[in-house]
């Protein structure tokens, strides 16, 4: 299991980079709300996509697309995977969740 320190740094990473490409979008179309925890995105049909920690697990949980996903980070790529082993990558996730319930492109930049 993830350190404390190093978990609160990849959390903090991952928030910042979601919010930004959310920011990037028409706040018309998308707009990104953080609170600590979580991150909420929503559309202009209200529809949402939550982003949340799950300290005691070390976990990214996304809800949306009707589903929910548990990520875990995989130090050996550097990328949040889905727990299930389905081969689902945390903000290629994200952005297809924001397609289907905005219908615009999400575009994370490092």
């Amino acid at each position: 299991m993830l350190d404390e320190a190093i978990y609160n740094q990849l959390i903090a990473a991952a928030f910042k980079r979601i919010v930004a490409a959310a920011d990037a979008l028409d706040p018309d179309v998308l707009e990104a709300e953080s609170t600590g925890d979580m991150v909420t995105l929503t559309s202009a049909s209200r529809e949402k996509c939550i982003v949340n920690t799950q300290r005691a697990v070390r976990q990214i949980w996304v809800a949306g697309r009707s589903q929910g996903i548990h990520f875990s980070y995989d130090s050996a790529t550097g990328s949040w995977l889905d727990d299930k082993g389905k081969g689902l990558e945390l903000f290629r996730f994200v952005a297809d969740v924001v397609r289907e319930i905005s219908g615009q492109e999400l575009e994370y930049h490092d």
